[in-house]
């Protein structure tokens, strides 16, 4: 009689019976990219349907001016007859059908087109090829598989839901946080083993007893590698997602499963794990590879200097009847209650380019 494969909780459990706790990374990746069973690896976990709504499903105005901003900086190198515009995570490829849109009509953009798109889970990769196709989009697993070109990246909630680690300050000094089994539950506790306060950050210095300190390895090193091509290629990474603007303690991770928070130990591949985006120690990874790092904006304020509020007045008068919506929708986007403050918009650049929509 054959038995059913386990399922990804029963081979998380299995892993920590057989090797010991894990840490807080190595339950994100399993969780969210295993192979097969991974949550970024079946269902689509986008909109009323799924687990969560981005930018791009709120309103074409978000993807508008993305491409407009694209536009700009490519004008800016020149207007390369070849270059390569990736995105990491496309989910269902409605931002970069967006900006497309508004950035083919640039005489010579469309030419020169090589879109790249990171992408591994198959439901969206067949979204994403339905709108992209007239555009010849080609799949990359790897960040060095681009052309020999300017490289501009973009990234919409993408570095979220890169694996964290996470610290604990102790009287001792700092214990990473481990996922292990209590009475059969999968639960947290601490690697015995401190870590000096020596060997951490000088801004989490002087943390107080019980203070969780997150750290992205992950998200480094996918900015390491970019800003590398970058800094050689030219051009630019911008990154659209919640997070600070200054290294610091606080705990972040979060389960959401259909627009709901969720226990993160629960239903691993059947949630969506995430936390906040430290954007200095990605700032301080480009600026190492040699890119200008541009000042921090909220989502509202780099929309509102990219002309959503010329957008949203255009888009009412061409549709009278949708202008509630519209103006909901910008809202949504840019109000400091709702989207506005809490994502942050970040690049890095070649020197000598002035990326609109940020602050000089």
């Amino acid at each position: 009689m054959v038995q059913d494969a386990p399922t990804l909780p029963e081979l998380i459990d299995m892993q920590i019976r057989t090797s010991g706790p894990m840490s807080v990374a190595t339950y994100m990746g399993l969780c969210l990219t295993h192979p097969s069973k991974g949550y970024y690896k079946n269902a689509d976990p986008l909109g009323a349907k799924g687990d969560f709504v981005t930018a791009p499903e709120i309103s074409q105005m978000f993807g508008e001016l993305l491409g407009f901003f694209f536009v700009n900086l490519w004008q800016q190198m020149g207007s390369p007859k070849a270059f390569t515009l990736l995105e990491l995570g496309p989910g269902r490829g409605t931002l970069m059908a967006d900006m497309l849109r508004v950035a083919c009509r640039a005489e010579g953009f469309r030419d020169g087109l090589d879109l790249r798109l990171f992408e591994t889970n198959p439901a969206l990769i067949a979204e994403q090829n339905a709108r992209l196709e007239p555009y010849e989009p080609k799949w990359i697993d790897a960040f060095e598989k681009v052309g020999e070109g300017p490289l501009l990246v973009v990234a919409n909630e993408f570095f979220d839901a890169m694996p964290i680690r996470q610290f604990v300050r102790m009287e001792d000094g700092w214990h990473e946080r481990m996922v292990g089994l209590s009475d059969g539950r999968r639960s947290f506790g601490l690697n015995p083993t401190p870590i000096p306060a020596s060997a951490m950050p000088e801004a989490v210095a002087g943390a107080e007893p019980n203070s969780v300190f997150e750290v992205g390895l992950a998200n480094g090193e996918v900015m390491k590698r970019l800003a590398g091509t970058v800094s050689v290629q030219g051009g630019a990474i911008l990154a659209v997602d919640y997070g600070y603007a200054r290294t610091q303690t606080g705990e972040t991770l979060q389960g959401v499963r259909r627009h709901q928070y969720a226990d993160v130990l629960d239903a691993p591949g059947e949630t969506d794990l995430s936390a906040h985006v430290d954007f200095e120690a990605l700032g301080n990874v480009a600026a190492s590879a040699g890119l200008a790092v541009q000042p921090l904006a909220t989502q509202g304020q780099f929309l509102t200097r990219l002309g959503i509020n010329e957008r949203a007045k255009a888009l009412s008068a061409a549709n009278p009847a949708a202008a509630g919506d519209i103006a909901a929708a910008k809202a949504r986007l840019i109000a400091p209650e709702q989207m506005g403050n809490l994502f942050k918009a970040f690049c890095a650049a070649s020197p000598g380019l002035m990326p609109q929509g940020f602050a000089p």
